[in-house]
């Protein structure tokens, strides 16, 4: 079924579809479930091995040119040039995996996005279990501040309003309702909500209709994980570079070799030996490293901007865009706002933390402030908290409480 039948079917239909109720289901028939449709994770495609992206880092057109033009320089008796020229391939060859391997894990936060634990009924009571395990045909329970666990058809709401910037790329709150309506769009279903979504105002009860890599959420990870990696512009000038270069290096080789044999006379041997330096010569040992630090230092200048960059070759290719059309919110940002600053009437006030992590406090010029001596700023943080349906979790234990 797609979002269409989902979002049109009568909801007693729909429990009989998914095989629950409206009490949700049994702990027996929540294990069997899981079973049947795994866990509720988003799977990572089976990507290149490490040891294959390493050797890579070693194997471009430029990086092979350097390891036969070390060959050459040992076999013409340069050994200390060749032995050099393959000490350069090393050490760019590293550079490059290790740069490229920070910033894959940097980047590989897909799952972080997926709330921790949800609320779920289970015998006809609301219990707390952890994401992983929540099937379809779950009764679950969202309120403001909850991230979405999966893909589901409202049940009952009460002024409820879904974020789903991290799917759509649009900032503007959406009213969700269990009354069938149709908008504009892939997302535009009044009565489902979807994993990865947030819940911004209101409360509602939902029942799953499916979980990981079969919701909306899983199948965009999906493509971002199978997409098709191609050479940067400046891989395709730097191999046809590679291919000219060795071209004019063997001619300008042979045309020596032969020249040394029957104008000069030399010994076939000393004439070898000659044409191999003369080809080695030609070779620009020192482009591929001086290609890789120019991109690293670029990398490194983007990252004090807070830009990440994944691949070396990525920056050149940003450089040669004219034109970049995004809708920001919920896509290049977090999508969090973090308190900094208070002012009152008597005076400013810096607050440390950042997002959820509940390690902040309050300083007036640098000194912890004590709320009982603020009375306006008292008053200010009692109104904040009681206009509002925050709550504060307490860590699981003692080891995991802020210091």
């Amino acid at each position: 079924m797609d979002d269409k039948d989902f979002a049109e079917i009568d909801l007693k239909e729909l429990y009989k579809q998914l095989d629950s109720n409206k009490n949700g289901l049994t702990q027996a028939q929540a294990e069997q479930k899981l079973k049947k449709f795994g866990s509720n994770i988003i799977t990572r495609a089976r990507g290149e091995s490490q040891i294959k992206t390493f050797f890579k880092s070693f194997s471009s057109t430029m990086a092979i040119l350097l390891w036969v033009s070390g060959i050459i320089a040992i076999f013409a008796g340069i050994a200390e040039l060749g032995i050099a020229i393959w000490a350069v391939n090393v050490i760019n060859g590293l550079f490059s995996f290790w740069q490229e391997f920070a910033a894959k894990k940097a980047t590989d936060s897909l799952m972080k996005m997926l709330p921790t634990y949800a609320s779920v009924y289970r015998d006809g009571k609301l219990t707390k279990i952890e994401a992983t395990k929540m099937i379809p045909g779950d009764i679950f329970s969202i309120q403001a501040g909850n991230s979405i666990s999966a893909d589901a058809r409202l049940i009952e709401t009460d002024e409820l309003q879904v974020d789903e910037s991290a799917l759509t790329g649009e900032s503007t709150l959406v009213s969700k309702s269990p009354d069938y309506s149709k908008g504009q769009g892939k997302f535009a279903y009044g009565n489902l909500i979807y994993a990865g979504t947030t819940v911004s105002v209101g409360t509602g009860l939902a029942i799953a209709l499916s979980t990981g890599m079969k919701t909306e959420f899983g199948k965009i990870a999906q493509l971002t994980q199978t997409a098709k990696r191609v050479d940067s512009p400046l891989q395709i000038e730097l191999n046809r570079l590679t291919r000219q270069l060795s071209i004019i290096a063997i001619s300008i080789g042979v045309v020596f070799f032969l020249a040394a044999v029957f104008l000069v006379k030399n010994p076939i041997a000393k004439s070898f030996i000659f044409s191999l330096g003369m080809i080695v010569a030609f070779i620009p040992e020192g482009l591929l490293p001086t290609v890789t630090l120019s991109l690293a230092q670029a990398v490194q200048r983007m990252a004090h901007k807070n830009a990440l960059v994944k691949n070396l070759n990525s920056v050149e290719t940003l450089g040669e865009t004219t034109v970049i059309a995004t809708d920001k919110t919920g896509t290049l940002t977090q999508n969090q706002m973090t308190i900094n600053h208070i002012w009152t009437k008597e005076s400013e006030y810096e607050v440390s933390g950042e997002g959820y992590i509940n390690n902040g406090e309050i300083r007036e010029k640098n000194k912890p402030v004590v709320l009982s001596e603020h009375s306006s700023l008292e008053q200010l943080i009692k109104i904040a908290s009681l206009d509002n349906d925050t709550e504060v979790q307490a860590p699981k234990s003692l080891k995991d409480s802020p210091k």
